[in-house]
């Protein structure tokens, strides 16, 4: 681990100061710290931002739900709103991580975190998102785990987050907080697919903090719920996961949310199977026929063309877990 000077923070303007001059943030520090031990990051500054007041889960007038970026993983999760307007975040987190890491790791943290693709992870390999222009050692190497959806010839990497691929389907908003003041971004926008600049993640300015995700307010009933599909039953990361939310009434399906993991290099909303869905009536037939369209535009590469069809499969299971049939 390469030396660098500390700074804790407890209030927001502090936080927003030292960012300005080239810090970086930190919270529960739980991916940060593992790059920084492997020397995959190297910063000069850190920022303990885990004192700024960025702990609050409430409901807006509208209805619809903020979670603060400092709340941790295992609070979001055990939240009573959240269990109760959106079991899709409950169970996208408790199905990540350990117990241990989802009560330190928080929500900002979490949408933030890197890739755990092998060659990103290992300095002696090429990575166009550790050092752009020196290629992505995965198109040619062991790409099992990669995406297959919103690559480049720049980079094949996944996003890791399972919380934010319920956030996707949910149609989230990110609350920022800079130096020039305050602004929100779809969640469809904060989080970059590679193109030619892998590198540049998230659509941070210099020294711009999380500050909330807000969920915005969706019609009631609506059931929801997460599958991930993995190698093992804990503590691994998704190959194909599905986060999805319905709203029936009268016997239709008036709104369609879906998204998956595990097949993206952002967390990757599945309109075509969104629209297959609005004003149908929950069938068997309606599920596969909408998770057919689930691998629309995808580039397998040579050793995850599998994860086409067990995309297909996961989303029609969600469907039917959360939608049933009539």
């Amino acid at each position: 681990m390469h030396p660098f000077t500390y700074t804790r923070v407890s209030d927001t303007r502090a936080a927003l100061d030292a960012g300005r001059r080239g810090g970086r943030y930190i919270a529960g520090g739980t991916t940060l710290v593992d790059l920084m031990r492997e020397t995959v990051e190297r910063p000069e500054s850190l920022i303990d931002i885990s004192g700024l007041p960025l702990r609050e889960v409430g409901v807006t007038e509208r209805g619809g739900l903020r979670i603060g970026a400092l709340v941790t993983m295992a609070e979001a999760a055990a939240h009573p709103k959240v269990r109760t307007l959106h079991p899709v975040i409950s169970e996208a987190l408790e199905l990540s991580a350990s117990a241990q890491l989802r009560n330190m790791a928080t929500i900002g943290g979490n949408i933030m975190q890197r890739t755990r693709c092998t060659y990103f992870r290992d300095v002696t390999a090429d990575c166009n998102k550790r050092v752009p222009g020196s290629g992505c050692a995965a198109r040619q190497g062991y790409n099992r785990t990669h995406a297959i959806l919103g690559t480049s010839d720049a980079c094949v990497a996944t996003h890791p987050s399972d919380v934010a691929v319920a956030f996707a389907a949910l149609e989230a908003r990110v609350h920022l907080l800079g130096p020039d003041g305050a602004r929100q971004v779809p969640f469809a926008d904060f989080l970059l697919r590679p193109g030619r600049t892998p590198d540049r993640e998230q659509a941070l300015g210099q020294g711009e903090l999380i500050t909330t995700v807000e969920i915005p307010a969706l019609p009631r009933p609506l059931r929801s719920g997460y599958l991930k599909v993995r190698d093992r039953q804990s503590y691994e990361f998704a190959l194909t996961s599905a986060a999805v939310a319905l709203h029936v009434r009268g016997g239709l399906i008036r709104e369609a949310k879906v998204a998956a993991g595990g097949v993206g290099t952002v967390p990757w909303k599945l309109p075509a199977v969104e629209r297959h869905l609005i004003g149908e009536r929950p069938s068997e037939a309606l599920w596969a026929a909408a998770a057919a369209r689930a691998a629309d535009g995808a580039r397998p590469l040579q050793h995850n063309r599998f994860k086409a069809e067990l995309l297909k499969r996961t989303v029609e299971r969600q469907l039917r877990t959360v939608g049933g049939t009539k």
